[in-house]
């Protein structure tokens, strides 16, 4: 199979937007991440797939917790920032309002979701970890539309209106 046509299929996967964050003994970090989906309600559980390249790797490893933020459509300008590889971890954190979490990793303020995890396994699979990460708290915010990447491009998600009879 030829990597870039492997690429261009998973571009036509739509995907919530997440920012990934994370403090502690390693510092405080975040990294942007499409590569995340529920696994199980019983305990709780999500995974979350990671370039074992990243420089958040190894920190969200070290913390051993994380908050998966899973943006707002009105919040593009932060996925953007945690996207950078240009930008410090203060610079990235330098915008939107964060709360520190109960497990100590930065919560979004007005996140769509905040979702606390403790990191409970790890499994690597060609260039990436796939985190199994078990939820402790999770806090959502009503009425936000959601941000999707989708063919190379973000775009706004909201509810369906429901039609009215006439």
């Amino acid at each position: 199979m030829d990597k870039q046509e492997f690429r261009n299929a998973m571009a036509q996967l739509g995907a919530a937007v997440c920012v990934i964050t994370s403090d502690g003994e390693a510092g405080r970090t975040g990294c942007t991440a499409t590569a995340v989906c529920s696994v199980t309600d019983d305990p709780p559980t999500l995974l979350l797939c990671l370039n074992r390249a990243s420089r958040n790797n190894a920190a969200f490893r070290a913390n051993g917790t994380l908050c998966v933020n899973v943006l707002a459509a009105r919040q593009e300008e932060i996925a953007l920032r945690f996207s950078d590889p240009n930008l410090s971890g203060d610079q990235r954190f330098s915008g939107g309002d964060w709360l520190k979490g109960e497990n100590g990793s930065p919560a979004l303020q007005n996140a769509a979701a905040s979702i606390e995890c403790r990191i409970s396994g790890i499994t690597e699979v060609g260039t990436h970890s796939i985190f199994f990460c078990e939820v402790s708290a999770a806090h959502t915010s009503a009425g936000s539309d959601a941000l999707v990447y989708f063919g190379r491009a973000f775009h706004r998600v909201g509810a369906a209106v429901p039609e009215i009879a006439e």
